[in-house]
């Protein structure tokens, strides 16, 4: 539409003579979109991008689409004739119109049915048998094509088969993992993943790379490396996370939206290779093998050039020795044929995203690249994001920040905060999770109907205040939001967490009963809660001990690390630590599981032994 209408003059003298246009960046303003888009399900049963409304100067909709060609064509209504037939409407029937705004606007303002429930396992077990029903068992996914990665659900089925030791949803998780990091949806030759598949089989994807796919992806990887590590998880997650850190980080630590899909007006031009091309870029002999490896042929795959890929390849876990250096080339080469255009927009909510996916690569995989960059990112949040008040700011361009923070941005960042705790046990990061959970409470929650608004009670008046419950391409703000809760209360023990918690987790469980598989990632704060948890005090008169990260991680012990320099602070959030003396020489380890604590182990090796007979 921006080509064929936006930019076309005829279509612009349309516009212009009996409309203000209005172009709204969804990821700048999440809350119009979230309210358009129920305006547009709500009026024509289906919504998508990108989104047309029409509507009154007091925002009332009245008439609601998607894509619309310039002209009408085969029934379907083009652009111009639309407005050329509203602008006649609007001198002649506008109370009609009017009337019609009204009627939208009120039925999008009722609320949905109220009430609350406490979590049960009957939750988790009906969303693992509806993702079973929906999975492709060849190709890995759920559903056809297109395909989207989904990293949430494959986060819930991990978890899950942990903790129902449960084979089929374990399965399901690896067998998506392995044949998404094997297709083109994973870039190859330079690393990252792209939206999504137009395909079943991963192999052809759209190009655009978006930074929130490519944390939570990361994030997925990392997770299925530390339950059996096995090294292809290992690779598939570092190879995302440096792509990242290359290509969508900004000199001063934030990570930027992402790259486009076309380059040079074609869309995957720049991912697409021949034998011709890899040749020029890697030599004859080198040229072979890398073309034998990957399945870029004479014929092609896609459109008659190839996407690299190893779905054909039954060796892909063992990779020639210096094929690494063979991608650095071919990397460059791409990059000196064409480029590709970043979003440079810096957004709350999607850095806290990649936060929380380096904060885990340290805890898993010891790298500190990963912390350093973790912490940067946090600083420049801090720094640029953060209002003197605390409150957040949802985007950064060129030295502005702008757009009051939304619900995600409270959420993510908040649980950003607490895996980047978990990682280096700086106990400012949790104290600053607990700050943005307060003010979730105060400005975002819902004291009649439970859960948490999309804006804050201060921010613009839309004509309706939007929640959202369901995961989308990204966790919903609600389910992020429990899952802090719930770790707040495990890690604080205070009580006022528990309530809050408890009452954000039955508010989640009311809203997932008619289709539990649709929140995937509110299923996983509920299993925090429904399954046992083991918690963590370490009293120590020097640093975190040597083995006690790796094992923190690889057990999923909610931990606390109490030094002298930080005990007041960690007693002031986190009152109960206040009963656990830090010993004059070396470190004790309080274990502790569903309330009762055992005593305490005096080295992390005595600390396994707990573990093992726990």
């Amino acid at each position: 539409m921006e080509r064929e209408s936006f930019e076309d003059a005829q279509a612009a003298d349309v516009l212009n003579s009996g409309f203000i246009s209005i172009k709204v960046d969804r990821e700048e303003r999440p809350d119009i979109d979230a309210v358009y888009m129920a305006v547009c399900q709500a009026m024509t049963g289906s919504g998508g991008w990108p989104l047309t409304i029409l509507m009154t100067p007091e925002q009332k909709p009245f008439w609601a689409g998607t894509y619309l060609p310039k002209y009408s064509r085969y029934g379907q209504p083009g652009l111009i004739d639309l407005l050329k037939r509203v602008s006649l409407l609007w001198r002649t029937e506008r109370e009609q119109l009017l009337q019609a705004g009204d009627e939208i606007a009120a039925y999008i303002a009722q609320r949905g049915p109220g009430g609350a429930q406490a979590p049960q396992p009957a939750l988790l077990h009906t969303a693992a048998g509806q993702l079973r029903a929906a999975f492709d068992p060849a190709d890995g996914g759920f559903g056809d094509a297109p395909k989207f990665p989904s990293p949430h659900n494959l986060l819930f089925l991990m978890n899950y088969a942990r903790w129902e030791k449960s084979a089929d949803a374990r399965s399901m998780a690896e067998r998506t993992l392995t044949q998404m990091a094997r297709g083109g949806l994973f870039d190859q030759v330079g690393g990252g993943f792209s939206r999504y598949s137009t395909d079943r089989r991963w192999l052809a994807p759209h190009f655009e790379k978006m930074l929130y796919d490519n944390a939570l992806l990361a994030y997925a990887y990392l997770d299925a490396f530390s339950q059996d590590g096995r090294p292809f998880w290992e690779t598939t997650a570092r190879r995302t996370l440096d792509y990242v850190l290359r290509e969508l980080t900004s000199p001063e630590g934030a990570f930027y939206c992402g790259q486009d899909a076309d380059s040079g007006g074609e869309e995957g031009a720049y991912y697409l290779l021949t034998p011709q091309s890899v040749e020029q870029a890697l030599g004859a002999q080198d040229a072979a093998r890398f073309c034998r490896w990957y399945g870029i042929t004479e014929s092609g795959n896609f459109e008659g050039r190839s996407i690299a890929n190893l779905l054909e390849n039954t060796a892909y876990e063992q990779e020639p020795e210096g094929f690494g250096r063979l991608r650095e080339r071919l990397l460059d080469f791409r990059r000196s044929r064409a480029a590709l255009h970043r979003d440079d927009k810096v957004l709350t909510a999607w850095n806290a995203l990649m936060i929380a996916a380096l904060s885990k690569a340290y805890r898993t995989l010891g790298d500190a690249r990963y912390l350093d960059a973790a912490r940067r990112a946090a600083a420049f949040l801090h720094a640029n994001l953060t209002g003197p008040d605390g409150r957040l700011w949802l985007r950064w361009r060129d030295g502005e920040a702008a757009n009051m923070g939304q619900l995600d941005d409270y959420a993510f960042y908040a649980w950003a905060l607490l895996e980047l705790y978990a990682a280096d046990f700086d106990a400012a990061h949790l104290e600053e999770a607990v700050s943005m959970m307060q003010t979730l409470q105060v400005h975002f929650w819902d004291g009649q109907e439970g859960g948490f608004f999309l804006t804050a009670d201060d921010a613009e008046r839309l004509i309706t205040r939007p929640k959202e419950i369901y995961d989308g391409a990204m966790p919903s703000g609600n389910a992020a939001a429990g899952l802090v809760l719930e770790r707040l209360w495990k890690l604080t023990g205070d009580p006022v967490w528990q309530t809050r918690a408890d009452g954000q987790l039955a508010f989640l469980a009311s809203k997932a009963l008619p289709y539990p598989a649709g929140h995937c990632f509110s299923l996983l704060a509920m299993g925090e809660a429904l399954y046992p948890s083991r918690e963590l005090v370490c009293a120590t008169s020097g640093t975190v001990p040597d083995g006690l990260l790796a094992l923190a991680e690889r057990r999923r012990l909610h931990t606390l690390i109490k030094t002298p320099s930080n005990a007041a602070l960690l007693e002031r959030l986190a009152p109960f630590t206040a009963a656990y003396p830090i010993p004059e020489d070396g470190a004790l380890f309080y274990l502790c599981q569903n309330g009762a604590c055992a005593a305490p182990a005096g080295s992390v090796q005595a600390l396994v032994r707990l573990l093992e007979h726990a």
